[in-house]
């Protein structure tokens, strides 16, 4: 496995080493061990999800509150999405801004994206498949969204006119979302990732 540490801390590509022969392949798509000594704790497995989209469909920007946060664990096992992280933690030097890995079939890279993040994703192909695992299970009173198209964030998505869903298409933006004092702040996400090291 590679590891390459996103532009946002706590964000975290991941390149398996695939193994192929006329029968097909073979690869690890998830190390427990070697990710615990990338992140520096290791990631709670709470909860498995799977989500199939059409092309042009873009979903978040979600998140949780810290603590306990939601950390996630994604990968694209059919088609290709354009994965998204965004920084929400106020008080990062880095609050506000994005970054993004093309998830697919082929090169089967992984992103790692730590509790206070935001995470968002853009199917590229029809019947894109986003498998991903979590430290915490679904508590619909803690998850929030911040509205994908928030011309402050300025994401660049592959598609002319997304298809999103009811929800996302009413969220605040990211201004919005700060005012109301619904984001999380980059200390108590700290003080929650020591607390998980300490574990």
């Amino acid at each position: 496995m590679k590891f390459r540490t996103l532009s946002i801390a706590g964000a975290v590509e991941v390149t398996p080493q695939q193994h192929g022969d006329p029968r097909g392949l073979f690869a690890e798509w998830y190390r427990f061990d070697l990710l615990a000594a990338e992140i520096g704790h290791p990631l709670r497995l709470a909860q498995g999800n799977l989500s199939v989209s059409a092309r042009g469909v873009v979903r978040g920007i979600h998140y949780a509150d810290v603590p306990p946060g939601q950390a996630k664990y994604v990968t694209c096992t059919r088609g290709a999405l354009l994965d998204v992280v965004v920084d929400l933690r106020v008080g990062s030097p880095t609050f506000g801004q994005w970054d993004a890995v093309r998830l697919d079939d082929v090169d089967r890279r992984a992103v790692y994206i730590g509790e206070g993040l935001g995470h968002g994703f853009c199917a590229l192909t029809d019947d894109a498949t986003l498998t991903y695992l979590c430290s915490e299970t679904y508590n619909p009173q803690a998850e929030h969204t911040v509205h994908p198209l928030d011309p402050d964030l300025a994401i660049q998505w592959p598609v002319e006119a997304p298809t999103l869903s009811a929800r996302d298409a009413a969220a605040p933006t990211l201004q919005e979302a700060r005012d109301r004092g619904a984001l999380p702040d980059l200390a108590t996400c700290e003080q929650h990732t020591q607390s998980l090291r300490r574990q």
